[in-house]
């Protein structure tokens, strides 16, 4: 609902009720760990997450929660309720994967994270007076899953969303950059690049204008504000002008206002290319832009102290702690309800979107942050249950 939720920040749930949500994950502490792994071992990218959002709310459907599926005309979005409160607490669950890198952002340990977190959450829910959702959320890595699912009137009834995410060490507070996604194409005319040169217009030649064009505005570019990107086509032969390129451009910045005036300047250094070479530009966003995230304060105190009671450490290596800048769509979220994104270590040297990232997301120590972030997200919304009165 709105963010004008008045709470008391001294006031916390007894220790009882967390004992009772404890309790729960001694149960069904095997189910989450078999859902992670399932979905570790079956990664679908973004929109296409039918069997990775069907595996996710079975397992709350096995646990008394009123599942429906598609939502929201999303095929592979889904929301799951539980009790009949008037204090309404959304878990979200992710479940996209990364093309060619599967679970390499942890996305299998979201999802298990939010459905332990809601059913532990679920058997203190009419002594609390509460009730509990989890939102299956698609495509969250570049296609704004959310933000599809907020415009079709998702979000509004919750008081307070909350999920965790996995990272290299334990950050409560997300600070992420607004971002925009952009999908780059210049059109040009083929030709033989010995025999006719002279009649070919070289897209690669337009993005190589671009690319350079941007590298020195980088120069320019405030500390606050990122611009990346791949090529996906490139041409397909040294003696074939090209007649199409591709790429996929990210423009990133610490609020929504500045993105929007780093993207004219970024824009201008695509058109460049165009103009240089004679190339045609089309630039298509790949979803609606992720906001910066609004943090709920006294939630956030409340995750830290449930955290570090589980034995969790925010005494971290700043450099390791940076992943809590990452864009998300969660952001947007937040922009209309309380909520917390903490970031939950699950060990190791690499970071998120690298293969090896993956390979820490399952595992003894995969499982143990499973918990942990179950736990502590279940304990900090039964907080935010008692203190908002």
């Amino acid at each position: 609902m709105s963010q004008s939720t008045e709470v008391e920040p001294s006031r916390t749930a007894d220790q009882a009720v967390k004992d009772r949500i404890s309790a729960k994950f001694a149960q069904v502490g095997p189910a989450l760990v078999g859902l992670s792994d399932s979905l570790h071992d079956d990664p679908e990218i973004g929109w296409q997450e039918f069997r990775s959002s069907a595996a996710v709310a079975g397992v709350l459907a096995d646990h008394g929660f009123r599942v429906e599926q598609p939502y929201l005309d999303l095929e592979t979005a889904f929301r799951a309720t539980f009790g009949t409160g008037d204090f309404t607490i959304g878990f979200l669950a992710e479940y996209d994967a990364l093309p060619g890198l599967g679970h390499a952002c942890g996305h299998n340990l979201i999802s298990a994270m939010s459905v332990g977190a809601a059913i532990g959450l679920a058997t203190v829910a009419e002594e609390l007076g509460i009730s509990v959702e989890v939102i299956g959320t698609p495509a969250e890595e570049g296609g704004g899953g959310k933000i599809e699912l907020l415009e079709r009137g998702a979000f509004t009834n919750l008081d307070f969303a909350l999920m965790a995410h996995p990272a290299p060490v334990d950050v409560a507070e997300a600070q992420p950059f607004a971002v925009t996604h952009w999908h780059v194409e210049y059109t040009g005319r083929a030709a033989h690049a010995a025999a006719y040169p002279e009649r070919g217009i070289n897209a690669n030649d337009a993005f190589l204008v671009a690319q350079v064009a941007l590298g020195l505005l980088r120069q320019q570019l405030p500390k606050t504000v990122r611009v990346h990107g791949v090529m996906t086509n490139g041409g397909e032969a040294p003696n074939a002008i090209p007649a199409k390129t591709e790429g996929r451009w990210y423009v990133r910045a610490e609020t929504t206002e500045e993105l929007l005036e780093v993207e004219k300047r970024v824009i201008d250094c695509f058109e460049a290319g165009a103009l240089a070479t004679g190339a045609s530009l089309s630039i298509t966003p790949e979803s609606k832009r992720y906001a910066e995230m609004r943090t709920d304060e006294d939630a956030l105190e409340a995750y830290r102290a449930n955290a570090i009671a589980l034995g969790r450490n925010f005494d971290v290596d700043p450099v390791a702690a940076t992943m809590n800048r990452a864009s998300t769509d969660m952001g947007n979220v937040s922009q209309i309800v309380n909520a917390i994104h903490p970031y939950i270590g699950v060990g190791g040297e690499a970071s998120n979107h690298q293969a090896a990232f993956a390979e820490s997301c399952v595992g003894d120590e995969a499982e143990r942050t499973l918990l942990d972030g179950a736990t502590a997200l279940a304990w900090t919304a039964a907080d935010m249950a008692v203190q908002r009165g």
